[in-house]
């Protein structure tokens, strides 16, 4: 791992809850102007509030297509990508069709993966979860691949909303397959900076958590990476 990491660059700051209200979004806007985060992470309805909120800083905007289930029609998923931009978005967590991969169709993934790139087009950054809870280690491999192939810029192992989230096996798996050059994001789970830091060991370069200001405070008060 490398010794010159700036932790809060690396962090996605996630408020992905159904109740989520605007006083909650614009707290997390606040927040991760205060802590420099890589990107707040919200649903859709609120993109638009975080890209004037975080206008003219370099805290970027993420949200969610095909969220959590990734069983959505593929041209809905990327109309729903193409709003999100319109509305101010720099990147798109996308998940993708989990059915259509757990029966080996690796055709309609790669197809409702492409969608969605070619909705993101123009540096919007598109990482690709494949909810691994859910998946064989032969079956996250496939899923890997098949990002990789459609031009996503990472895979991300969870939505955090499925019956488990990133395990750094997953991570280090995930990023034997797509190599040193792609992108790996950790979400689901990752609460504390000991979890921050072994996700980070194993592979990740981006971490998806709703606790992000209680691992930069831990980070900083003493935490150090072992």
């Amino acid at each position: 791992m490398p010794t010159n990491l700036v932790p809060e660059r690396l962090i996605d700051h996630t408020n992905l809850k159904p109740d989520a209200t605007r006083a909650d979004v614009e707290r997390l806007c606040d927040e991760a102007l205060e802590h420099s985060f890589a990107a707040v992470c919200v649903n859709p309805v609120w993109v638009e509030l975080c890209a004037e909120r975080l206008a003219g800083s370099n805290t970027r905007v993420a949200t969610v297509a095909g969220f959590p289930l990734g069983a959505t029609l593929p041209d809905a998923k990327a109309f729903e990508a193409a709003r999100s931009v319109e509305r101010g978005a720099h990147e798109i967590d996308m998940v993708i069709n989990i059915g259509a991969l757990l029966e080996g169709d690796e055709k309609a993934v790669a197809a409702d993966t492409r969608v969605v790139r070619e909705a993101c087009a123009g540096g919007i950054v598109l990482k690709v979860i494949i909810e691994t809870c859910y998946l064989s280690d032969a079956q996250k491999r496939t899923a890997c691949r098949i990002a990789l192939s459609e031009g996503a810029d990472f895979v991300k192992t969870s939505t955090g909303l499925g019956p488990g989230g990133a395990t750094a096996a997953d991570v280090s798996l995930m990023r034997r397959v797509v190599g040193p050059e792609m992108g790996v994001k950790a979400a689901g789970g990752i609460r504390d900076a000991a979890t921050f830091w072994t996700m980070l060991r194993a592979g990740a370069n981006r971490i998806g958590t709703s606790a992000a200001v209680a691992i930069m405070r831990e980070i900083r008060y003493g935490a150090a990476p072992r």
